[in-house]
């Protein structure tokens, strides 16, 4: 009966792991006796059954395996299988400042994390409000196998299994105790590795505890120790430096204008008086950074790096515990729980934020002056005492009667000036702490009629995650405000104080921002405490999220067909999902630099029901020792878009005893998440932005619908307020507005498979699995990106698209407010095929093995507009869209000794380029654009692994090993892929050593 069995359970479950290996395909050892096994549930259906071989193409990681390999975490274990896709929110990748900055995800097929569903123990894995599972939550020595479906299954699982199932399983009924050390560094002697964990466990007649602890602890990687990543372009060091820089500068020529040799002012051809451009001064090295004597043309020197200050791999430290029990009730009827518990810390260091006073409202107050009745100028108050003009006045007397054309008044004066800092002395952090808590209690068991076996399970799953995130580093605006007005020497105390003689302002502090690094004074810089302590205040976001989760499940046979029964499985489930993301109450106002976002907080509820069948037609005859159809529909009942109904279809062929035939065909969805129905507004500087109207590089330059807006020699402007320099756009230098769709929809999506594996008799020990599959995923969720609105407002000259943003004519007409949201349009398509061959041999010399696993991918493109004249963009073989990963695996052990090495291969790619200016392809014709766009081919990569270990006769494993053990470095990525830096996020930094010991007990 049910839990007499489990010996011969485990025992099928090993022989599963060890004959899939990599290809997910095993062989029934004895079918003889199949009476006396336990029914197994392999991911992708519910039907239990001795026969592991399903039709859908399952990859499975065993425990062996995980501890041959050289990473340390479930999540890097995943993201360098072959069918994974670019890490989504990779360490590399400092400047990502969501909620979920410090997890890890895991994208298949490269159709983004969110369409990848994660289980454990066949149990969802709680979700972010943007609808991210964090698989770091699981403790590596926890883990039995791994299975990952390669395969659409929402008529199994629900929402979110598009593009293929995780299914992390545990370990259980263990008994003993073992401890493991895991350490290592790069050959650069940082981004140290620490993983201690412990396991213990026991079982009795009628139950078992097993408990896994880990904490693991990983150490930063800087950007400026790496020669590939300590420069935005490492062929012109120094080119993309910011003027922005860490001494301060400021415009000499603020409210000028342009005069004639004989000093009148000059005028344009309309008659208008034209206005000075800016000219920046940065102050002399050593000096006291007063006055403008002490200043000089701003030049290379003045610049800052940025990337000096970023972190290519970000550090991170977390706490795991879990505990799963099991209490056989009756000799049919089981109690199971599992408790985990989480706490993971991370943190991440960008440059100090890049302060300019025109996009913060905040110029340096000059003296104020007034004109008396005969024409005469007045003092009346000071301006800042750190103004490089003093009190001086500035006014231009014969400006006066003009009009402003950009207002309809008359020309301002002021003694104001506008200056830049970036705040150098405090780099911006981020410090992500999140605690998870999952529980999971359920009975299950079986019962008989007649002679057929029914199981069922029936059961509760909670998931709680509670996110702090504290950031420091960026400035309060109103405060820069305040320290940068008016203010005077003190005569008494010899202080600079805020405000004006008879009318000091309490509280405030000045502040120098050209004096810093040895130049000027520590009092009033950013040295100086009292000026931290008012210019910058902590913030603090919170994000809670909640799942509860109510299943019952019933599997069994109806009938007993003339090739075998005919097996079932139904069942329902109710799930909540309720949070949110809430900003400190400063970052909602607006009033700092960091990026201004609105709270999220929402739920929703799904009822579902599902129905499987498992239909064997034909055993046992020529040319079809097995047929079997499978079958599986599933309707979802959402409280917010409503429902829809999914099914699969399944088919497994064995036309002889070596070969297996099997073919699928998949629907499925993705519900909208509670970020995207319900997220608050927030603020990022738009990256590729593109302003048609540039007269540069825009595509509808100086056309009428452009000059109704702009001047007939507009530039777009980058971050620092300088004129952009490429066709590909920039990053911008005032920040845009995204937000939600209450009303989406859920994608939609249609995946196909066939495959075949195929054991030679005359070959024992090899295994070879081919599988071509398509997914295509309809009604995408997408932003409506800022280039689609300016490029319908100004190409396709849709009027109503250009009342979603404003253009600054203070700041030379650029686009400096646009609001976008969500919503369902355009599709992914990926289409491609994965080949597995697995080897075993023994000999007198050990046992040898060979495991390469390789996914083709021949098709990828992408739509975000359902716009039928917009062609899709293909991907494929672009950027980090690689057409080939392949892995293969060497093993030999003898005895006490073992050893393994291993290949990671990535295909070459191509990513856009100047011409002229490191173009390997300067005529590639693009069939997106249908028109030359010249690419840059970027070489293929390989990794290498190497490990060696040996079985200590005090019960201990000792394994030394290395990560690209010949320290390759891929190519420079300009595109920047899944990265913040000119390197992609998914490669090896370096070589990594590394030493692990295990000790059981």
């Amino acid at each position: 009966m049910y839990c007499k069995s489990n010996k011969l359970r485990d025992a099928v479950v090993l022989a599963l792991v060890a004959g899939a290996g990599t290809t997910g395909t095993a062989f029934a050892q004895d079918t003889s006796g199949a009476t006396n096994l336990d029914r197994i549930e392999v991911t992708g259906s519910r039907i239990r059954q001795v026969d592991v071989e399903t039709a859908q193409p399952v990859l499975t990681i065993s425990r062996a395996e995980i501890e041959n390999q050289g990473f340390s975490s479930v999540a890097d274990i995943l993201q360098n299988i072959s069918a994974a896709g670019s890490p989504t929110f990779s360490r590399a990748s400092p400047l990502t400042s969501n909620q979920e900055a410090g997890g890890q995800y895991i994208d298949l097929r490269n159709l983004g994390a969110q369409r990848t569903l994660v289980l454990v123990n066949g149990k969802r894995l709680g979700i972010s409000p943007a609808g991210y599972q964090d698989i770091s939550s699981i403790p590596s020595v926890i883990v039995e196998r791994i299975e990952v479906l390669k395969d659409g299954a929402s008529a199994i699982y629900g929402s979110d299994a598009m593009a293929g199932v995780i299914n992390i399983i545990t370990r259980k009924n263990f008994d003993g105790a073992e401890a493991n050390v895991y350490t290592g560094q790069y050959g650069e002697g940082d981004g140290q590795k620490q993983t201690y964990d412990f396991m213990v466990g026991f079982s009795g007649e009628r139950g078992s505890v097993t408990m896994g602890a880990e904490y693991h602890k990983e150490d930063p990687v800087w950007a400026r120790d790496r020669w590939y990543t300590a420069e935005a372009d490492p062929r012109a060091p120094g080119s993309n430096n910011t003027t922005v820089g860490q001494w301060g500068n400021y415009n000499r020529l603020n409210n000028q204008f342009l005069r004639n040799s004989d000093g009148s002012l000059k005028l344009d051809s309309k008659g208008n008086p034209q206005r000075a451009g800016a000219a920046w001064s940065a102050p002399n090295r050593g000096s006291n950074a007063i006055g403008s004597g002490n200043f000089h043309p701003q030049n290379a020197n003045d610049t800052s790096n940025s990337i000096d200050q970023m972190q290519l791999l970000t550090p991170l430290e977390r706490r795991s515990l879990f505990v799963n029990t099991s209490y056989d009730i009756t000799d049919s009827v089981r109690f199971t729980s599992d408790l985990a518990y989480t706490k993971r810390q991370s943190n991440r260091q960008i440059a100090g934020y890049p302060l300019q006073s025109t996009a913060v409202g905040a110029p340096m107050a000059g003296a104020i002056w007034k004109t008396n009745p005969d024409g005469s100028r007045e003092f009346v108050s000071n301006g800042s005492y750190f103004n490089p003009n003093g009190n001086a006045d500035l006014y231009q007397p014969d400006l006066v009667g003009y009009i402003d054309p950009a207002t309809g008044k008359p020309y301002t004066q002021s003694n104001n000036i506008d200056w830049r800092r970036r705040g150098w002395e405090v780099p911006r952090t981020t410090d992500t702490t999140q605690t998870t808590w999952r529980f999971t209690a359920a009975l299950e068991g079986s019962f008989e009629i007649g002679d057929r076996y029914f199981d069922w399970d029936a059961g509760y799953m909670f998931n709680e995650a509670d996110t702090t995130i504290i950031n420091n580093g960026n400035f309060y605006i109103p405060a820069v405000r305040a320290a940068v007005g008016p203010s005077f020497k003190d005569p008494t105390t010899g202080k600079i104080v805020c405000g004006t003689p008879g009318n000091v302002i309490a509280g405030c502090v000045p502040w120098n921002p050209f004096a810093g690094f040895g130049t000027g004074a520590v009092a009033n810089s950013l040295d100086d405490p009292a000026v931290r302590n008012f210019l910058f205040k902590e913030e603090h976001a919170v994000g809670k999220m909640k799942t509860h989760d109510y299943f019952v499940n019933l599997a069994g046979s109806i009938i007993t067909l003339p090739a075998g029964d005919l097996g079932f499985a139904l069942g329902y489930e109710h799930r909540k999902e309720e949070g949110g993301f809430t900003p400190d109450a400063i970052a909602q106002s607006g009033d700092s630099t960091n990026l201004a976002s609105g709270p999220t907080y929402g739920s929703y509820k799904v009822d579902e029901g599902y129905l499987e069948l498992n239909v064997p037609v034909l055993a046992d005859l020529p040319g079809a020792k097995e047929l079997t159809f499978n079958a599986a529909t599933r309707y979802s009942k959402f409280d917010t878009f409503g429902n829809t109904t999914n099914n699969k279809f399944g088919m497994k062929w064995r036309p002889m005893d070596d070969l297996l035939v099997r073919a699928t065909y998949a629907e499925g969805f993705r519900a909208p998440t509670i970020g995207d129905l319900y997220g608050g507004g927030s603020q990022t500087f738009a990256t590729g932005f593109q302003d048609p109207c540039d007269v540069v590089y825009g595509k509808a330059a100086n056309s009428p619908r452009c000059l109704k807006d702009v001047g007939a020699n507009f530039r777009q402007l980058k971050q620092g307020f300088v004129p952009i320099t490429g066709p590909n756009g920039n990053q911008t230098p005032v920040p845009f507005v995204s937000g939600s769709n209450i009303n989406l929809q859920p994608e939609m999506s249609t995946s196909k498979t066939i495959g075949l594996v195929y054991s030679p008799k005359f070959v024992q020990g090899l295994t070879m699995a081919l599988d071509w599959w398509k997914v295509r995923i309809d009604d995408t969720v997408v932003s409506d990106s800022p280039n689609a609105i300016m490029n319908d407002c100004y190409v396709n000259l849709i009027e109503s698209r250009c009342a979603m943003f404003k253009r600054d004519p203070a700041q030379s007409n650029i686009v400096s407010e646009l609001t976008y949201g969500r919503r369902n349009a355009g599709y992914y398509l990926t289409e491609g095929f994965d080949f597995d061959a697995n080897y075993a041999l023994d000999t007198d010399w050990g046992r040898f093995s060979a495991k390469w696993a390789t996914t083709y991918v021949s098709k990828f493109e992408i739509k975000s507009t359902n716009d039928a004249g917009t062609k899709p963009s293909q991907v494929n073989g672009f950027e980090e869209y690689f057409r080939i990963r392949s892995n293969l695996s060497l093993g030999w052990n003898k005895g006490d000794w073992s050893a393994s090495y291993g290949i990671r291969y990535y295909s070459s790619t191509k990513e856009d380029c100047t011409p002229g200016y490191g173009c390997s392809d300067p005529n590639y014709f693009s069939p997106t654009a249908n028109k030359v766009l010249p690419q840059n081919r970027l070489g293929a990569t390989t990794f290498h692994d190497v490990q060696v270990s040996w079985q200590a006769p005090w019960n201990a494993r000792i394994a030394i090993g290395a990560n690209n053990v010949f320290n390759r470095v891929g190519p420079i990525m300009y595109s920047q892929a899944a990265s913040n830096f000119s390197y992609y996020g998914g490669f090896d930094t370096g070589r990594f050593l590394y030493l692990k010991y295990n000790q059981k007990f």
